[in-house]
């Protein structure tokens, strides 16, 4: 289906850039997210997101709304947003309001597509049911379903919508077939999976990957410097390996909007099955405890240098859970940050994309990376290593150096994890 109009509904770190790539390629669409302030800005031109240049927004064909009146003559829609966890449990919240939207609006012929990742059978046993009851309308006889997991990357300069290929799978052949017609207006190659749960589930597989073996790397820096042993070059080493090797990286936690979150999907579905998922509730366990070894850390490195932590001066260099993106969810940098605080030590923090955040209720403002706040910090902590920090200048001036990301060259003043 090479639909002529769509309305993408969240216009976040997903749909945005899927709205602005389907008006870039041809197709009259209709941005529509429930908070008026985000449609006011992006109306007036300001993206809010890195990865859209604000120029990206004004161009023809596109337009911004939060009222449900303007999405009506659409002939797709594309559900991005977002899907928490609540207290451990999924939150389809917003899928369920997103669908009704479109349900009341819904013709038939329309093609709908979910991209919110979700744990397997959302589509088939929440979206179509809502979007049945308030159309009248019966999914794969009257209008097409489908789920496309999104592979949006922040920040990454080398993939984006069109050379990332796209996963889609309908809840029958259309739906199927129209999915795949549908993006391949925009994205060079499109995989077609036997249906929406083995999209769902294609999501969901590759960030437990990720997630799986961040934590296992995480472990190993634990052990590894009781043993005294540069894991970094057993990583390096490794990597020579032409086959059967990946590399992945310690760091002080996961964060973002897909690996500390992603699995707990899968996991939670098979907890109702009556089944555990062991290796994910282990990772979670372990990439959990890194913030917290973090600070350990850095109180025995200052403890070795004739310094408590809790009457320690701290520069944390970076909020944002991965370089040069302002996404502060899930970040493990933020709960590094509040782990200092609860030890007693003064925090302040540099981040070029963030200019605020709150912590434990208390608003704190970044400061600039200068000689002058190096110098005025007992230790600095590399958690985020966005390239516009001078690293060079941080390894020269300041004391000592957490470096949680190995972005530094080694010095006498950086350790590393």
């Amino acid at each position: 289906m090479t639909a002529s109009s769509a309305c993408v509904i969240g216009l976040g770190y997903v749909g945005l850039p899927l709205a602005v790539a389907l008006a870039e390629a041809g197709v009259s669409v209709v941005g529509f997210d429930v908070n008026p302030e985000r449609v006011a800005g992006l109306r007036a031109g300001r993206s809010g997101i890195e990865d859209v240049p604000d120029a990206a927004v004004a161009i023809p064909g596109l337009s911004f709304t939060a009222d449900p009146g303007d999405i009506e003559a659409c002939q797709a829609y594309i559900l991005c947003v977002p899907t928490p966890l609540r207290e451990g449990m999924p939150d389809l919240g917003a899928v369920e309001s997103a669908t009704r939207t479109v349900a009341a609006v819904l013709l038939a012929g329309d093609l709908v597509v979910l991209e919110s990742t979700t744990y397997p059978g959302t589509t088939e046993e929440v979206v179509g049911p809502l979007l049945d009851a308030g159309s009248g309308l019966v999914a794969g006889r009257d209008y097409l379903l489908a789920y496309s997991p999104e592979r949006i990357d922040p920040g990454n300069p080398t993939y984006g919508i069109r050379n990332t290929p796209k996963v889609v799978g309908g809840i029958d052949a259309p739906s199927s077939k129209a999915a795949v017609d549908f993006y391949a207006q925009i994205c060079d190659t499109v995989v077609q999976v036997e249906g929406t749960r083995e999209a769902e589930m294609a999501k969901l597989l590759e960030n437990t990957f990720r997630h799986v073996n961040i934590a296992l790397v995480n472990e190993m820096a634990v052990f590894c410097r009781e043993l005294d042993i540069d894991l970094w070059q057993v990583i390096e080493a490794a990597k020579t390996k032409p086959f059967g090797f990946m590399a992945f990286y310690p760091g002080p936690g996961v964060g973002g909007h897909c690996i500390p979150v992603d699995p707990s999907y899968l996991s939670w579905r098979v907890r109702k099955m009556g089944f555990t998922f062991r290796f994910v509730e282990l990772a979670q366990e372990i990439n959990a405890q890194m913030p917290s070894y973090v600070v350990t850390r850095l109180g025995d490195l200052l403890n070795d240098a004739g310094l408590a932590l809790s009457r320690s001066k701290v520069l944390c260099l970076g909020a944002a859970y991965k370089p040069d993106v302002a996404d502060c969810r899930e970040s493990p940098a933020i709960e590094v940050m509040r782990r200092l605080r609860r030890k007693g030590a003064q925090v302040d923090y540099a981040d070029p994309y963030v200019a605020d955040l709150t912590l434990d209720g208390e608003q704190l403002h970044a400061i600039p990376l200068t000689a002058a706040a190096l110098a005025a910090a007992d230790a600095v902590v590399v958690l985020t290593p966005h390239t516009a920090f001078d690293l060079e200048l941080v390894r020269r001036d300041a004391a000592l150096v957490l470096d949680t990301r190995a972005a530094m060259l080694s010095g006498d003043n950086v350790y590393r994890l």
